[in-house]
């Protein structure tokens, strides 16, 4: 993106959702579950290539292929609401330790060494003696609480995003095998949803095929048949494997294109503002879940946003427009390990340039969406700053456009209101006087005044309150 792109002033609102297909929404949304698993881009599509392929050969009829299709698309729709226990339990990074924790089979050997090789290797010796003790005397619990997390939220979400039960349990049964030694209900065979069972199959074929090629993906599922596999499925994947335009889609550029027009992508139904907004709380709320410490950031910003946005007159459509972006406005922040984005000291310097890059990931996810061009550019300048010493292009006062400077201001105001590690909230009166100091630096003055306008407002709706019940 270049800086030209944010233009100052308002545009006239675009009918976003008009036109909007489900499948390519959720499948440019579905790079930001990659990233909070340590996958390289397109995991999740390239999964949902190999299930649909695999459900076709079993002879699924349209309606489980169309429920298979997003099982597969979303399978991880929970996995940023474990990172921090890992984190807490590993002492560890928990990217790099979701990325390689898929390619252990589960067999004591692989558990043991994944264990001494993950586990605390920059903490002192003691510490890291005592995290790996207890990871060896409660870590069948541990492992059940940390996939039973991930797995049920995911399919909670599943739910708020309008799919199926069977969508959601296809997510939530995710890491069932079929000898029913998986987690976190211990299902076994047919009691595991068919979704489920073919999502884990297609998800230990992208992770080898990525590590090793073909051959070493083949090798990985007859090994786990009877085991982690259902054997029939075993059988569907030999056939389907044995076609070389299988693989020559999986790793063709284009494979986006090719998934978004499956079929199962066309049967699904339109997308109409009241669902692009239900899709856009939901995946804030993903967001938020990466760290106890941002648990509701995305909805307050949206919130302060929009009272910052109705004070200064725009437009109700806008004003909608502008609440999605809020809520997304942190999306690159799944690509940041907890052990930065929840580290109570002070940054160094690779820290902070890994934190930083979330603005830019935001920018990249959202620019995926055709529909999204704008609110992409907008969403990802939100820590650039009026005198050109914000990121990730640090651009200068009259390249940032309002609603970026809105956004800007709400997302201040969150940060300085609520807990973070490193210290307590600020009260409101307190933290508005601090973000006077950087007006005309970092903060546009007609954002602030309308923020203080609508706290105030909302004090006088509640006279007794010694802080705005409205916000926060």
């Amino acid at each position: 993106m270049d800086g030209s792109a944010y233009s100052a002033g308002l545009r006239a609102p675009r009918p976003a959702a008009k036109g909007m297909e489900l499948a390519q929404l959720l499948g440019a949304l579905s790079y930001a579950l990659d990233i909070t698993e340590g996958q390289p881009e397109g995991h999740c599509v390239r999964s949902c290539w190999i299930g649909t392929q695999i459900g076709l050969e079993l002879g699924l009829d349209s309606r489980q292929l169309h429920d298979l299709y997003y099982t597969l698309l979303l399978k991880d729709l929970g996995c940023s609401s474990n990172a921090a226990r890992i984190c807490e339990l590993y002492l560890t990074d928990d990217l790099s330790f979701k990325r390689d924790y898929k390619r252990v089979s589960g067999a004591l050997p692989e558990v043991v060494g994944f264990v001494l090789g993950h586990t605390g290797l920059q903490a002192p010796l003691a510490t890291r003696f005592r995290s790996i003790l207890n990871i060896f005397q409660n870590g069948e619990q541990l492992a059940r609480e940390l996939i039973e997390t991930r797995c049920q939220r995911g399919a909670e979400i599943a739910l708020k995003l309008r799919f199926s039960q069977d969508v959601a349990d296809g997510i939530q049964s995710l890491d069932e095998h079929w000898d029913g030694t998986g987690k976190a209900a211990g299902l076994s065979q047919h009691g595991i949803p068919i979704g489920s069972r073919i999502a884990l199959m297609a998800q230990v074929v992208d992770v080898f095929h990525l590590a090793g090629g073909d051959a070493i993906a083949r090798h990985e599922v007859e090994r786990r048949s009877g085991t982690w596999f259902d054997p029939e499925l075993v059988r569907c994947f030999r056939s389907v494997a044995a076609r070389p335009q299988f693989w020559k889609t999986l790793e063709a550029r284009d494979i986006d294109s090719v998934v978004f027009d499956l079929e199962p992508a066309h049967a699904s139904r339109a997308v109409d503002d009241d669902y692009l907004d239900d899709i856009a709380a939901a995946f804030g709320q993903i967001v938020d879940a990466k760290s106890p410490y941002t648990s509701g950031h995305s909805a307050r910003v949206a919130l302060y946003a929009d009272m910052i946005a109705e004070t200064l007159g725009i437009t109700p459509d806008r004003r909608r427009w502008l609440k999605r972006g809020a809520l997304l406005h942190d999306l690159g922040k799944l690509g940041v390990s907890n052990s930065i984005l929840d580290k109570p000291g002070k940054l160094d310097d690779d820290e902070w340039i890994a934190m930083r890059r979330h603005a830019s990931l935001t920018g990249e996810i959202l620019s995926r969406i055709d529909a999204f061009a704008e609110l992409a550019q907008v969403s990802a300048a939100h820590h650039e700053r009026l005198d050109g010493k914000g990121y990730p292009l640090g651009l200068v006062d009259a390249q940032i456009c309002l609603e970026t400077r809105i956004i800007t201001t709400a997302d201040i105001f969150d940060a300085i209101t609520a807990d973070r590690p490193y210290r307590a909230a600020i009260p409101v009166d307190r933290s508005l006087e601090m973000m006077g100091r950087d007006v005309g630096i970092a903060i546009d003055p007609r954002c602030l005044d309308a923020l203080k306008s609508a706290v105030h407002e909302a004090k006088l709706l509640a006279p007794e309150a010694t802080e705005p019940v409205a916000v926060g």
